[in-house]
């Protein structure tokens, strides 16, 4: 059945960012797909880069590794940057995918399941995942990648950024022959010494910029709509939803969207929040429902079933997450799995 709400997915937005992303680093894009590519569609998005060229993809959990395989065949490379967890190792082998090991019981777990090809993470700084500097091991047989992660790299001017590349550098010579991976989405815009031999971008593939605002370089890739329900007058006095949190100072028109915090709208993206709806930003009023929000369309011809959009290329991702305190990539990984897929392109 049809539904109020939707998300599309432009395929061709996607592809064009992957190769911008190519012409900033000047080295192989390996795209990050996990969590379903940031609630895109794993399958979908990782299907279309690998058309566009893409070979080495990164997920974080076994389990998204396992459907990436059977979805991409035996042609791509499948890292998962959790690593070795517990008693993964069979799965990771019998889907032929390559663990981030992290640290030594990780890498004592994949040398006792018989080893094979895997990278390893150093942690230069951002204490989250890695063998620290001085634990680093030897180099050992079957490692193709070394590959480290950025904490600051939405903001250019952090310090700490070229302090971690200089240590990672240091680090990553001591492994001749693998694959050094350094900047994530951010780094990728930071200079040519932070590419290294591979960059690993994830929310600049799916339209978020790299410094957390609207960037002219990226596209918007996903659009996040629903419909209108129901249009009413308010008359001055009346309130908009639970506990009267929007009181109309004035006689107001309020339309009623088929999208709340079920669907991935953020309880806090109100009152801040804004939308497009007939050929204007206008903002959300009142609370934000589970199944349904109110926007104030005051002035506007709108009906019931005109599309309103939550985010997309009238109200850019950055902007939308910005206004919910948040980031982008917590409004693309809330988008729930009752709001269908789309793809275009």
């Amino acid at each position: 059945m049809p539904s109020p709400t939707r998300l599309t997915v432009d395929l061709n937005a996607l592809a064009a960012n992957f190769h911008a992303l190519e012409a900033a680093t000047g080295v192989p894009v390996h795209p990050v797909v996990k969590a379903d590519s940031y609630g895109l569609g794993a399958v979908a998005c990782a299907s279309r880069l690998m058309a566009e060229g893409a070979r080495t993809f990164f997920v974080a959990r076994a389990s998204e590794g396992v459907c990436l395989r059977a979805a991409l065949g035996p042609e791509s490379v499948i890292y998962v940057l959790d690593g070795c967890v517990g008693d993964a190792a069979a799965v990771l082998k019998a889907s032929d995918l390559r663990p981030v090991l992290n640290h030594s019981a990780q890498l004592a777990a994949w040398r006792a399941a018989g080893a094979g090809p895997c990278a390893i993470q150093i942690d230069t700084g951002m204490n989250r995942l890695g063998f620290r500097p001085e634990e680093a091991p030897e180099p050992f047989e079957g490692l193709t990648m070394v590959l480290s992660h950025l904490a600051c790299a939405d903001d250019p001017s952090a310090e700490m950024n070229a302090r971690q590349r200089d240590v990672f550098a240091a680090v990553a010579v001591r492994y001749p022959g693998a694959i050094r991976s350094f900047a994530n989405s951010g780094g990728d815009f930071l200079g040519r010494d932070y590419a290294f031999d591979a960059a690993r971008p994830g929310i600049c593939l799916y339209g978020g910029g790299p410094e957390g605002r609207p960037d002219p370089r990226i596209r918007p890739v996903a659009t996040f709509s629903a419909d209108i329900l129901q249009v009413r007058d308010v008359p001055e006095g009346e309130s908009v939803g639970y506990s009267r949190a929007f009181v109309a100072r004035t006689p107001r028109r309020i339309a009623t969207v088929a999208a709340g915090y079920a669907d991935g709208v953020l309880r806090s993206y109100s009152p801040r929040g804004q939308v497009w709806i007939g050929g204007e930003l206008r903002p959300l009023v009142g609370r934000i429902s589970m199944d349904v929000c109110a926007v104030d369309a005051t002035d506007l011809d709108v009906a019931v079933g005109d599309s309103v959009e939550l985010f997309g290329a009238h109200r850019p991702i950055d902007d939308a997450a910005q206004a919910a305190g948040t980031i982008a990539y917590e409004l693309l990984t809330s988008i729930t799995a009752r709001v269908p897929r789309q793809y275009i392109g």
